[in-house]
């Protein structure tokens, strides 16, 4: 005998959960962490902007005590989709937008301040190989002698 299984929704990776405002659709969400050993999968609303996927991404990550440490400053990080394209998701725009499921998440590049300017670092390496040439040429003279 044949048994015949129906799908539910939750088989299609949506589930229903009343709210407020009547159904509110939500979604198994699948973060790949750079540097972690697997992903990290939750539950989270079609609403919920990239932020709050970050968050929610950053605040299990913790919880779980996974290695390196990502520490929970939700603007050091970038969302991006693990299937499509190069550009990182907006933190203002909502997930369901990307009509993405998998995600990777990184930790942004942090960009190198110049406390000088262009003209004082090429004075100073002028400076150090004229420094450097002169000592050279004279440890040469005086070792020669």
């Amino acid at each position: 005998m044949e048994k015949v299984l129906k799908k539910s929704n939750s088989d299609k990776g949506l589930m229903q959960k009343p709210g407020k405002n009547g159904n509110t659709n939500r979604f198994l969400v699948t973060v790949n962490v750079l540097g972690s050993a697997g992903p990290i999968r939750f539950v989270a609303n079609e609403g919920d902007s990239v932020s709050e996927v970050i968050d929610a991404a950053l605040k299990l990550y913790g919880r779980e005590q996974r290695l390196p440490q990502l520490g929970s400053d939700v603007n050091s990080f970038l969302l991006y989709p693990a299937n499509a394209g190069l550009d990182a998701l907006k933190p203002s725009e909502s997930v369901k937008s990307s009509g993405m499921r998998n995600f990777i998440l990184c930790k942004k590049e942090g960009i190198p301040q110049m406390k000088e300017s262009k003209s004082e670092i090429i004075a100073r390496k002028r400076g150090n190989s004229l420094k450097a040439w002169l000592n050279k040429s004279l440890t040469f003279k005086i070792s020669s002698h």
